[in-house]
């Protein structure tokens, strides 16, 4: 399976109570496996924000990243992302989709919805993440950009 559920493992483990509703975001770019690919996950608990990681690679290496705020860009609402080395990147919604870029404009993707699940009947079911696009949307906006 991915080491894509590293992530939810870690979301789960920041649970406090077992009660707790987990929902996860998950956005890529590029194909798994490859070195082109990127992954981020927007971990939310109750309802509000989380953890967030980003993987990327052939043989993904996962970074946790940190919530630095929100703000808007020509009306339109986004929020920032920091690495440990200060860099951000601004998570732009775009329809069902992330504009994810940084000030620079020399990182600059679009994001879809990345399903976690079985495939052809391999694989587990993982009951903690967004079901769709529609959904994943509606955790970043309840959870991110609220």
């Amino acid at each position: 399976m991915k080491p894509l559920l590293t992530a939810l493992l870690w979301c789960l483990l920041a649970t406090q109570t077992s009660h707790a509703q987990l929902k996860v975001a998950q956005y890529s770019f590029g194909e798994y496996g490859t070195v082109a690919y990127e992954h981020f996950a927007f971990c939310t608990n109750n309802g509000e924000r989380s953890k967030i990681y980003y993987s990327y690679g052939k043989t993904p290496h996962e970074i946790e990243l940190h919530f630095s705020g929100r703000d808007t860009m020509n009306g339109k609402p986004f929020f920032k992302v920091r690495f440990s080395n200060g860099h951000e990147l601004y998570v732009i919604p775009k329809g069902l989709q992330v504009r994810i870029t940084d000030l620079t404009g020399r990182y600059d993707k679009t994001l879809s919805w990345e399903y976690e699940g079985p495939i052809d009947g391999r694989g587990t079911h993982c009951d903690v993440c967004a079901a769709d696009d529609s959904d994943a949307m509606e955790v970043l906006q309840s959870a991110y950009l609220k």
